[in-house]
């Protein structure tokens, strides 16, 4: 199969289009023939070494956990799906090397859930690892309720507007912080815009002088310190960039696999309460441009790589 890889750690410049085996499928996963897969920071911060504390390698290594596509083939134990099922997912495992950016992945069904219906290929690709970090750190981290105010910050970005419109869904009023080009984007998701940088707490507190229930922090730092400062007393803070958070009295949340939680958010999906926006597409073989175009940062949405779709089987 064609598939992205590399064998050390780098930057872009490491990523080779090429040909690797096949994947081999467990008895408890599906092989899923690949249409799109989206581009996450995460993946390339772990291309160039940052998660290797934590997570080892196996070179050579294809990158990428989000993943839309069509079952092709069942493992042993498998009763969830049948060839044929149309699957989005989250597949990540405890190590680095059997990712998404390949034409085809073997995924635990524990990754998995049904592509929403009224979503493209690529925006179902876009929906796994954002929409489950929002709704895990909404729902489960900061429990929002019904009528709090929710600062939310890079609000424009993949994750940042998946949680702008599931705060919103909670019946939360959501500010949300975002480069003035992307303002009218944050409205348009129900969010309340503010720009970012120096007098940030300043205008956010003149949208909430009490300050705010909950903050959601996907940047780190400075913009952590502010966030902790617009705290109501009994507020709650969650941060998925910097795990200084448990200084400030915070959570640090790192988003996990659940079926469950996946499924739910392709409910949201079906129903039009979430949307992804997709800000640019790559082929398969351009999956360097589009880690390139990541990392520069200000996109409004996912970056996607699609994958050529043709009759052939895993073994062509």
């Amino acid at each position: 199969m064609k598939a992205i890889s590399y064998s050390r750690y780098g930057g872009p410049e490491v990523l080779e289009y090429g040909d690797l085996r096949e994947p081999k499928v467990g008895p408890d996963s599906v092989l899923v023939k690949v249409r799109a897969a989206a581009v996450n920071p995460v993946d390339w911060k772990a291309r160039e070494g940052y998660l290797d504390p934590v997570l080892d390698a196996v070179f050579p290594v294809v990158p990428g956990w989000d993943v839309a596509g069509v079952v092709v083939g069942l493992g042993a134990s498998v009763t969830e799906y049948a060839v044929g099922d149309e699957v989005i997912g989250y597949v990540r495992e405890d190590f680095l090397s059997r990712g998404t950016f390949a034409e085809y992945v073997g995924a635990p069904v524990r990754t998995l859930a049904r592509k929403p219906r009224n979503l493209t290929w690529e925006e179902a690709a876009g929906l796994p690892l954002t929409g489950l970090t929002a709704y895990q750190v909404l729902v489960k981290a900061l429990r929002v309720q019904r009528g709090e105010t929710v600062l939310v910050h890079a609000a424009a970005g993949g994750v940042g507007s998946i949680a702008v419109q599931l705060a919103r869904h909670l019946g939360a009023r959501v500010i949300g912080t975002a480069n003035e080009r992307n303002h009218d984007y944050v409205r348009s998701l129900g969010g309340e815009p503010v720009t970012y940088g120096e007098g940030l707490a300043e205008r956010v507190r003149g949208l909430a002088p009490e300050g705010v229930d909950a903050a959601f922090d996907t940047i780190g730092g400075d913009t952590l310190k502010v966030s902790a400062q617009l705290l109501v007393p009994e507020g709650r803070l969650v941060s998925i960039a910097d795990g200084d958070v448990v200084s400030y009295g915070g959570r640090y949340s790192f988003v996990r696999p659940d079926a469950d939680d996946l499924t739910r958010l392709a409910e949201l999906a079906e129903q039009g309460v979430v949307s992804v926006h997709v800000f640019e597409t790559f082929p398969l073989e351009r999956a360097a441009d589009a880690y390139r175009r990541n990392e520069e940062g200000g996109t409004r949405g996912k970056i996607v790589v699609t994958v050529a779709w043709d009759t052939a089987g895993p073994d062509a």
